[in-house]
């Protein structure tokens, strides 16, 4: 279901008042920070099917909500749909829409319903504002928004939304305009399935990037943004069709996006990455893509900086189709990532570094493995260490397992097992390469790099 911070069930329990009976993840945040939406996991801790997959937790949020709920305007509302079709339709639409959501983390979840657990009407005006707040397109809670907001007084001015387009996952920032965190998701797409093959992107993944894409923006103007920013790397700028990712991206968000070259993706993860690092210099960045890995050199900023066309997606679909990962297709892929890092020392002194910073899924899902986590907790991940002996013992499990096993991991995030082995590679390589014996693992990179530039241009 994503990150979850030991802070926010600590938050979580208290704004309940008693532990949370499914896994969650925090969505969006109040002003504050703390958690105003979370999302569910389908089914709860007995396997049972969990009805609300978007919860209001923040006590006054809920509170305003139930102002609404206490003078009849569940009744009012169901009234509307059963004498205006139309608006009917729409509310059905959002359960549908709810659903497919619900399915995206467990498919047989589809079948439990929609807002609140139903298919048709209204049940609960707290679900459908919270789904609302998540992005949902839904007209309840756009009533309910439009009739109890603010519920913590004035939208501070400022907000702002970063979203990072991978070959492998789509990821949303939003920040106050003093850098308060309020909303970070993550979800694999895949939209660079098949491009390193075809040269295009394929139309299924697109349309499911664009879905998520139009979820985020509506998250994003929700909670009162203005300014948001849509950039895309690798998969897109490799497509021979990106007009159609653009055309689309501007169709959904009424943004034009920026497409980032190799230079500028490593630039923008050396700046992520190093914000509030206290750590020797010279820097070193390593973001490992799906479509391309980025080296970044320097101190107060990159002095140095070469992108590959080399990543954990692009490996896999070259090299790996057994399952586990066959010896042969191994010893190809590590061939051709060791031919390929032979060209980062015309561009890049490695060796100059003091600090090596590993971004991105693949270094902070290793970590995660590494400390034996049952829930990707970033705190305990960012800006720890991974020695090379803890990276090559998580390589060499990662490569023996099969798919599903891979996929069990507590920590994957749906859709990563797929390519983690290639990217666990590239990871390996690059110690053993330059003799690196370990490397600080960052779970901040280019999309917070995007969002601080954002905040410094206003």
């Amino acid at each position: 279901m994503g990150e979850l911070r030991a802070a926010d069930l600590i938050a979580i329990r208290e704004q309940l008042g008693r532990d949370p009976t499914t896994p969650f993840s925090v969505v969006v945040r109040c002003q504050g920070g703390h958690p105003l939406v979370i999302r569910n996991r389908p089914i709860d801790l007995d396997g049972n099917p969990f009805p609300t997959l978007f919860w209001l937790t923040c006590p006054d949020a809920h509170r305003a909500v139930a102002r609404l709920e206490s003078v009849g305007r569940i009744r009012e509302l169901n009234e509307r749909c059963d004498d205006d079709p139309v608006f009917a339709a729409e509310v059905e639409r959002a359960h549908r829409d709810h659903a497919r959501e619900r399915a995206r983390y467990l498919p047989a979840a589809e079948a439990f319903g929609g807002v609140g657990g139903t298919r048709t009407g209204v049940k609960c005006l707290h679900a459908h504002y919270a789904n609302h707040l998540a992005g949902g397109d839904d007209p309840i809670g756009a009533i309910v928004a439009a009739e109890i907001e603010p519920p913590h007084g004035p939208t501070p001015p400022g907000r702002v939304a970063a979203v990072d387009q991978g070959t492998n996952s789509i990821r949303l920032l939003i920040l106050e305009a003093d850098g308060t965190e309020l909303a970070r998701d993550m979800v694999i797409t895949r939209l660079g399935d098949g491009v390193d093959r075809t040269g295009r992107m394929d139309l299924g993944s697109l349309d499911r990037t664009l879905d998520m894409l139009g979820i985020y923006v509506r998250r994003a103007r929700a909670l009162g943004v203005q300014r948001i920013r849509i950039a895309a790397t690798s998969a897109v700028r490799d497509a021979s069709n990106r007009a159609a990712y653009e055309n689309g991206v501007e169709a959904v968000a009424g943004v034009v996006p920026e497409i980032v070259n190799g230079i500028r993706e490593a630039e923008l993860s050396f700046r992520g990455a190093v914000a509030g690092l206290e750590a020797p210099a010279p820097f070193c960045v390593l973001d490992i893509g799906g479509g391309s890995t980025e080296f970044a050199l320097g101190t107060a900023g990159p002095d140095h900086a070469v992108s590959l066309q080399m990543g954990s997606v692009r490996l896999t679909e070259r090299h790996l189709r057994s399952d586990p990962p066959a010896p042969e297709e191994m010893r190809a892929m590590l061939e051709e990532i060791r031919a390929s890092l032979g060209e980062v020392d015309v561009h890049v002194p490695v060796s100059e570094a003091e600090t090596v910073i590993a971004v991105a899924g693949t270094a902070t899902t290793m970590r995660a493995i590494s400390l034996d986590l049952e829930v990707h907790d970033p705190d305990l991940i960012h800006h720890g260490p991974l020695a090379l002996a803890e990276a090559e013992a998580v390589f060499r499990a990662l490569a023996r397992m099969t798919l599903a096993e891979r996929t069990a991991i507590p920590v994957m995030a749906p859709g990563r097992a797929e390519v983690i082995v290639a990217g666990a590679a590239v990871l390996v390589e690059v110690m053993r390469r330059w003799g690196i014996e370990q490397v600080i693992v960052s779970e901040h990179d280019i999309l917070d790099g995007h969002a601080a530039e954002l905040l410094s241009s206003r």
